[in-house]
């Protein structure tokens, strides 16, 4: 009996085994049955996080885009901001580049689409041109710094993610960039995404065909983008054993459908077809045309720029270095590829790299995670250092040139002679914005600095000849009282220079407003505003 009963036993096992190998029982769906790893996200989560973490970057972004009331670069504004407003409104100026097709109209068309938005809505008033495009640009900018965050959890341990957040959002350099509408600032929110997407070891959200859709658009946006993606893009490719179909099925649609999408938006406000991004490469990097706007030494990178775009992170950075698993390595070599391609060009500036500094800040979270005794002190230092140079550069330095447009919008809208009212900014050419922070047809003027493309060996714009005797330049310019601007817009240094043409064309400040504590060359500690008073009238010289 009892030998019958094993037998039994045997028998209905092996049934038990067959039934196995021929049954599959179905997935169940529901969240009710999924484990916390497999748990596509809590009710209530926003881009695959918590709510309160999504509302908090986006509500410290948008204040830092209103504490940041400082200008950086005129491509900020004239590279994007002109334009959108040329696009819509018909009226502006285009600079150089537009005439050389050297840039393309699918970052301004961004701006574009919110100034339409906004004039067919019939709330096209001049700050809501200013700061609605820097409240979207904040809210990439969030997004990105959660992708950052996201990233990292996946990688590491929550602590080890919530120290590169806090890195990132303590970064004086990215509170100063990351709400301006420059592209530099769009290439560095795309490069965070598409690295959320890349397949770095660990990470459970790798796709290719997402992270080189935002890799191909960073590229079309502003085509040095791709310098930082050359040697991830080369890891991939190396790792991947199916590599023809990578580039067949994934790279090469991505890449044609991107590419297209740029000529035909270029054909569209071109008006003929344009590959802008060779246009780009050849005058930047094969031709090195540059170099008009200044040059620096090779080794500038790493003995000013890179230390100074990383602020008080850099003794942390070191230190995370050593710290890192070798899996980072990558990211580490993407750093120093980009500073050492970048110090081949002649001409150099610190946003240039910014695209990389959220690389930076993963090594950064990694020595914040190590460190022990000295960690509180750590981090008082670097939010207080941080915080400082955030609020002088974002608060303090280079304002004058934005308050002076705020004059200017006064000018405009408040003045029952703006019919007759002209203006000439007797600045350094772009140190101010133009019809995009002014959003009224008033005539303006600037002193021009288009670079030689015909290859004179002398060659100077309109503003260096302006400089080398500018009261000479101004009697010979206004020969006669019909054709004087009336209003004036220069910086302090240049008072004196010209004292003599303002008092005999009857120029009075009406307007003072701070710039810089640090008075170099042609600019000035203050910008001021003239203007003509027609009573009481001198002869002229």
């Amino acid at each position: 009996m009892q030998r019958e009963g094993g037998d039994g036993r045997l028998f209905f096992r092996g049934l038990q085994n067959r039934s196995r190998e021929k049954m599959k029982l179905r997935k169940r769906k529901s969240t009710l049955y999924l484990s916390p790893q497999e748990s596509p996200g809590r009710r209530g989560d926003l881009l695959g996080e918590s709510i309160y973490l999504v509302l908090f970057t986006i509500a410290f972004r948008i204040c830092n885009c209103f504490l940041v009331q400082t200008s950086f670069v005129p491509d900020e504004y004239w590279q994007s901001l002109e334009v959108a407003h040329h696009m819509v409104f018909n009226y502006g100026y285009l600079t150089w580049e537009w005439t050389e097709r050297l840039r393309g109209y699918t970052y301004p068309l961004i701006f574009a689409s919110i100034y339409k938005i906004l004039h067919l809505l019939g709330k096209d008033n001049v700050q809501l041109l200013i700061w609605i495009p820097r409240l979207a640009q904040a809210l990439l900018s969030a997004v990105a710094d959660v992708r950052l965050y996201s990233l990292m959890k996946q990688l590491e341990s929550h602590q080890v993610a919530r120290w590169v957040f806090f890195c990132q959002l303590c970064s004086w350099f990215t509170w100063y960039c990351c709400t301006r509408t420059l592209t530099n600032t769009m290439e560095t929110v795309l490069t965070i995404i598409a690295l959320f997407y890349y397949p770095l070891e660990g990470s459970k959200s790798m796709n290719s065909v997402k992270y080189s859709s935002l890799v191909a658009l960073a590229f079309i946006i502003r085509p040095t983008a791709v310098i930082p993606w050359i040697p991830l893009l080369l890891r991939h490719f190396l790792q991947e054993h199916r590599k023809l179909d990578l580039i067949l099925y994934q790279f090469l649609p991505v890449g044609f459908l991107t590419l297209s999408l740029s000529l035909i938006i270029d054909r569209i406000f071109f008006g003929q077809w344009t590959l802008v991004q060779y246009n780009f490469l050849k005058f930047n990097v094969l031709q090195n045309l540059g170099t008009f706007y200044g040059s620096h030494p090779w080794h500038w990178y790493f003995t000013q720029g890179f230390p100074v775009v990383l602020g008080p992170h850099l003794p942390f950075f070191i230190h995370g270095c050593f710290l890192a698993p070798k899996r980072y390595r990558i990211l580490l070599m993407t750093v120093l590829w980009t500073l050492l391609v970048y110090s081949m060009l002649s001409h150099k500036e610190f946003r240039f790299i910014y695209p990389v500094l959220p690389f930076c800040m993963v090594f950064c979270g990694y020595s914040l995670n190590h460190l022990k005794t000295w960690k509180k002190p750590a981090l008082s230092f670097l939010f207080l250092s941080n915080m400082l140079l955030a609020l002088y550069t974002g608060l303090v330095h280079q304002r004058g040139t934005l308050d002076v447009m705020t004059h200017i919008q006064e000018l405009c809208y408040n003045n029952s002679s703006k019919s007759s009212a002209s203006l000439f900014v007797m600045m350094p050419c772009h140190s101010t914005p133009y019809y995009s922070h002014v959003h009224y047809p008033l005539p303006m003027r600037f002193l021009q600095c288009p670079p030689d493309l015909t290859g004179k060996s002398q060659y100077l714009d309109e503003a260096d000849i302006f400089y080398l005797n500018p009261l000479n330049w101004l009697y010979k310019e206004f020969h006669n009282d019909s054709t004087l601007p009336t209003h004036l817009i220069i910086f302090s240094v240049l008072e004196e220079d010209i004292s003599a043409f303002l008092i005999s064309s009857n120029y009075e400040r009406t307007a003072v407003f701070f710039h810089t504590h640090l008075p170099e060359g042609r600019t000035g500690s203050h910008v001021y505003v003239y203007e003509r008073k027609l009573k009481g009238k001198l002869s002229r010289r």
